[in-house]
Order: C-alpha cells, then sequence, then structure tokens
C-alpha cells in the first residue's frame, strides 16, 4: 500500500464512562467520514485516567479480551469497514491485569494485541500498582492496512521497543498516550517537557525510518481523592520517516486529525539513510545488562 489514510482521536472525558465511549465512538465515525480507514484511539479511552491513585477497586473496570470493548469497538470497525486500534484495561485473571492495546481488523475481529512493556510509577501515574508488565514481546500485528507497531505510552521513551519493532518488519510506529503537565511546574518546565515527548518519538521514526502516530488526551482530570489533577496536553501528531510533522494537534482541545502517510516513503528514506545496514550487532551485547559498571 503506497498511502494510506490515518484517523487521530484525541479527546477529554465525560462525566460517565458510556459519554466516554460515545466520545471515542464519535470520533471513529468522524474519521471514517473523512476517509481514514486506520483509527487511533488514544491510551485507555473508555473512561478517566485513573493512576492518578491507587484503589483496589479500580480493578473493577477491567474486562476481559475478548470482551465487551472489543466487542463494542469490533462492531464500529466492522461497520466502517476501518483497521481499528484501541487502548483497554485487560483482565487477563484475577489479580492479573495489562494496559493493553487491541488492533480490531474490518471486519471486527481480533488482529493482535500488544501489553504495555514498560510500567511508570510517578507522582500521578502509578501504573505499577495496576498493571503487570507486558509479556507478548514487541512484535508487530499484521492488518489489512499493514503490519502495525503497536506500542503504550511510557514505552515511547525507549528506542529498544521502536527498534525491534522495526526489525520485526513494522511499517508504522503508533503511540496510544496519556500524558501531561504537573500545574504546578512553571510554564518553562512544562514546555521543556512537552518538546521531549514530540522529540524523542521522531527520533524513533528517524533511527528507524518508519511513518508514527502518537494520540494523546487532552484536558484536565483531578484525582480521585482530590489531592492533585493531571492537564494532558494532546498534541496528538504524525510524524513521516524523517521525523518530520505531518498533522498535529493543539494542546488543549478534543480534535479528530486525518492524514495521508505516504507510506513508500520508507523505502525511499531508507535507501539514503541506512542505520539498518550499518548497525553493530556484534558490538550491542551491553545492551541486555541494566548498566555498565
Amino acid at each position: 500500500m503506497k498511502e494510506l489514510i490515518v484517523g487521530l482521536v484525541q479527546h477529554g472525558v465525560a462525566d460517565s464512562r458510556e459519554l466516554t465511549i460515545a466520545r471515542s465512538i464519535a470520533g471513529i465515525r468522524d474519521a471514517a467520514a473523512q476517509g481514514a480507514k486506520l483509527v487511533v484511539l488514544q491510551e485507555l479511552h473508555c473512561g478517566s485516567y485513573f493512576c492518578q491513585t491507587e484503589d483496589a477497586e479500580v480493578f473493577d473496570l477491567a474486562e476481559p479480551i475478548p470482551g465487551p470493548g472489543t466487542t463494542v469497538f469490533g462492531d464500529i470497525a466492522k461497520e466502517l469497514g476501518i483497521v481499528l486500534v484501541t487502548s483497554l484495561f485487560e483482565r487477563r485473571a484475577a489479580g492479573l491485569y495489562h494496559n493493553t492495546a487491541v488492533v480490531l481488523e474490518a471486519d471486527g475481529s481480533i488482529a493482535g494485541r500488544y501489553r504495555k512493556m514498560h510500567i511508570p510509577d510517578d507522582p500521578g501515574y502509578y501504573e505499577k500498582f495496576y498493571f503487570t508488565p507486558g509479556d507478548l514481546g514487541f512484535n508487530p500485528i499484521d492488518t489489512s492496512v499493514g503490519r502495525l507497531g503497536v506500542l503504550v505510552c511510557w514505552d515511547q521513551w525507549y528506542p529498544e521497543g521502536a527498534r525491534l519493532m522495526a526489525l520485526a518488519g513494522a511499517e508504522l510506529l503508533i503511540y496510544p498516550t496519556a500524558i501531561g503537565w504537573d500545574p504546578n511546574d512553571s510554564l518553562e518546565e512544562q514546555q521543556r517537557q512537552r518538546d521531549a515527548w514530540m522529540t524523542v518519538q521522531r527520533g524513533h521514526a528517524v533511527a528507524n525510518g518508519l511513518p508514527l502516530v502518537a494520540v494523546n488526551r487532552v484536558g484536565v482530570e483531578s484525582a480521585p481523592d482530590g489531592a492533585g489533577k493531571q492537564c494532558f496536553w494532546g498534541t496528538s501528531f504524525v510524524a513521516g520517516p524523517q521525523g518530520e510533522i505531518l498533522a498535529q494537534a493543539e494542546t488543549d482541545r478534543e480534535q479528530t486529525l486525518v492524514v495521508t502517510i505516504d507510506c513508500a516513503r520508507s523505502e525511499q528514506v531508507r535507501r539514503v539513510w541506512p542505520f539498518l545496514r550499518d548497525r553493530r550487532i556484534d558490538s550491542y551485547a551491553d545492551l541486555m545488562k541494566r548498566y555498565r559498571d
């Protein structure tokens, strides 16, 4: 496929889980109406970002895969004839939960899933309480629109994940995301953080010669205990294989972006910048160490 029309759905949380899911679905329909054949949703798009606090009752929100979420979104994918990247709170077994991206084929079936590998544990992002690190590895998912290298949020800071997806033949890197500012940080620090977030992902695109899609939440979400809040900075974007920005959402409003990606450019870029050819795989053994003491 030489060209692929991709939709990115950036939205905030509504007053209920049902209304929040309705926002995801409205964005999917909007993107499909504009011609998108692949639509990507943000991280944990079915509800609020619950990881701001640790609360065992939140595990009640988790669902099996296949389950209610894959049924609802699979039906939408089938109806619209699109490939859809969702992000669900997976209940694998009692006491075992994952942050899981599920890719739904245009016929509504599950094309594959990816369980988030890198799990943060920082103020406002207490994900280690909720999510077991993924155990499916960095394996692209084959779909009717191409081989998708799907990762999730915190994975985007690690070049190893993107590289392994590329080495397995991924044609597009995809990051459903939930990241924002601490409102107590200075404006300068907030800008540095957002710039770093975009820069590292554009670097993954450049280093691997692949287009990249990042879809982030937007809006202010208060912690359930009222002790803090996250200001999600939106800025969902698509970068080309040289890191060039093809489309970018705003920081403070819900948007559906639709952009056409020239998939054939990866071949041309990799011929000029043959990074995969020049890798010194005979000298990288120490990457398997935590640190070189």
